[in-house]
């Protein structure tokens, strides 16, 4: 009598050679397959184009004015008159529009101007009471507008009511014949951070091959700080139709010493596509690739 062990044996030995003809015609089915399919088959690219919705129907606009900008920040660059020449260069460049050429306007000197008015023809105070009195040996001294170089952002947002005057952009609208005016607001001002940063470091093994590990080391880093603020006004209307901010910065090792309009320029260089885009139907490029 066999054992148990040897009488599975030679079964599943049977077995095992019944399945691998079966087992060997599928794979060599299946790389016939493969190899016709390579050879029979060609791959080829096809170019895609996608339109991007415009930010800003400028359909009914053939002119733009590059009114000038509301500014504060740092004295060491005039944020107005650069902003206003940079994107005027730009636009020649990259927009189908006419580019009026007109003076830069001083806007923060025209939005303290409106302020104050409004001041002066606020209501009077009424009969029996009493009205404070300016001045004094506590009043602080006034300090021309435009000359403070300790202008935070909050104090540059008070200025902005003066976009909301529909009137003084009609007005200069009508003098330019509608165009589509581009104006706003820019801060940019000095900036520092302090803090652990990650860096990569070179090291050498006792081999002599070099390879790269992060280090985290306590820097003082300076900078600046650009944070414009765009409004697209209609010249017909004095309507704001369309409004995008944004905020930039830039740091530099403490020793580095950069100069403020190099910066000013490199930060803005960042910003400039975005602002066109609004004057232009952006198309994405890409490419697709199929199987016949």
């Amino acid at each position: 009598v066999l054992p148990a062990w040897s009488a599975l044996g030679p079964r599943r030995q049977i077995n095992t050679r019944r399945q691998s003809p079966l087992l060997r015609l599928v794979v060599a089915s299946g790389l016939v397959c493969l190899s016709l399919l390579a050879g029979c088959s060609t791959f080829y690219e096809v170019p895609i184009e996608t339109q991007l919705t415009p930010k800003l129907d400028i359909s009914k606009f053939q002119r733009v004015l590059i009114a000038g900008f509301v500014s504060g920040g740092s004295e060491d660059v005039d944020a107005n008159l650069e902003t206003a020449r940079l994107l005027r260069s730009q636009l020649r460049r990259n927009s189908g529009l006419e580019i009026i050429d007109a003076d830069v306007m001083p806007l923060l000197e025209i939005a303290d101007d409106q302020s104050s008015q409004e001041r002066r023809d606020a209501p009077t105070v009424p009969d029996g009471f009493a009205a404070v009195q300016d001045g004094g040996a506590d009043a602080p001294a006034e300090t021309p507008v435009g000359e403070d170089d300790g202008m935070t952002e909050e104090e540059l947002e008070t200025y902005e009511t003066i976009f909301a005057n529909v009137g003084f952009w009609r007005d200069l609208g009508e003098e330019y014949q509608n165009p589509l005016i581009l104006t706003g607001t820019v801060y940019f001002s000095p900036h520092q951070r302090s803090g652990m940063t990650t860096r990569e470091r070179e090291v050498y093994d006792s081999f002599g091959r070099r390879r790269t590990i992060p280090e985290r080391t306590y820097r003082d880093r300076r900078g600046f700080v650009l944070s414009p603020k765009f409004i697209f006004i209609d010249g017909e209307t004095g309507a704001t139709v369309y409004t995008e901010r944004h905020r930039e910065e830039i740091l530099y090792d403490a020793s580095q010493n950069t100069p403020a309009l190099s910066s000013y320029f490199e930060l803005m260089d960042r910003l400039i596509p975005s602002v066109l885009s609004a004057f232009s139907t952006q198309t994405l490029d890409g490419t697709r690739t199929l199987l016949r």
